[in-house]
């Protein structure tokens, strides 16, 4: 990667955050232009210090990362936050999906998992944690169920859905699929249409809920 990739830090606990600032100054195209110890300061600092990723802490005193990732994603669409917690709760993991994040971490990630996560999503696809496996392929509803009896996917479509669960961008996978970039966003967005998601990552999710890809 030729430009620095900017990144902020955004957790309550300052001793996690110089942890993780040591183990991304072992990423030699990561630049930290910024950390914030809640919500409110991160809305603050992204409105003055433009970033290219964000690693948001999700359970923060005066604002949640919840509420500060909804908020900085309507202002900065392009912005692409990766969500850490120590919690595998569902909740958290829908809300912050259902925000616009990127990706989800669990906090006990090394150098590798984060080199890959920050690379996976600039280059526009999505990243979890295995951890977070238990959360994608939990038993579907009846309402799931029944909405997933009604919805066809073309052989193309289950392709796409594949290599996405690999990680790759747009442009890797019209690579791999010998079709244009511009054709994988038009399936893209059929794809989110056809399943009512919102998101690459709310998609992802539910590829592997209904267990349309293999992991």
């Amino acid at each position: 990667m030729e430009e620095a990739i900017k990144i902020i830090i955004v957790d309550d606990h300052e001793i996690f955050r110089n942890g993780l600032k040591m183990v991304l100054g072992k990423l030699p195209y990561v630049h930290i232009v910024g950390e914030a110890a809640n919500g409110q300061e991160f809305l603050d600092l992204i409105r003055t210090t433009p970033a290219d990723v964000v690693l948001m802490d999700i359970e923060m005193p005066v604002m949640s990362g919840i509420d500060a990732t909804a908020i900085a994603m309507k202002e900065n669409p392009g912005l692409k936050i990766i969500a850490l917690t120590m919690f595998n709760d569902d909740d958290y993991v829908q809300s912050m999906i259902d925000a616009g994040i990127r990706g989800f971490l669990i906090k006990n990630i090394n150098k590798d998992t984060l080199d890959k996560a920050i690379k996976t999503v600039m280059n526009g696809g999505a990243y979890y944690s295995e951890e977070l496996f238990n959360f994608f392929t939990k038993r579907v509803t009846t309402e799931e169920k029944h909405q997933d009896d009604e919805v066809k996917f073309t052989a193309r479509e289950k392709e796409i859905l594949q290599l996405l669960s690999e990680g790759l961008s747009n442009k890797q996978i019209a690579d791999v699929l010998y079709i244009s970039e511009r054709t994988v966003v038009g399936h893209k967005s059929n794809l989110l249409a056809k399943t009512g998601c919102k998101n690459a990552i709310s998609l992802l999710a539910y590829a592997i809920r209904h267990k349309l890809v293999i992991i």
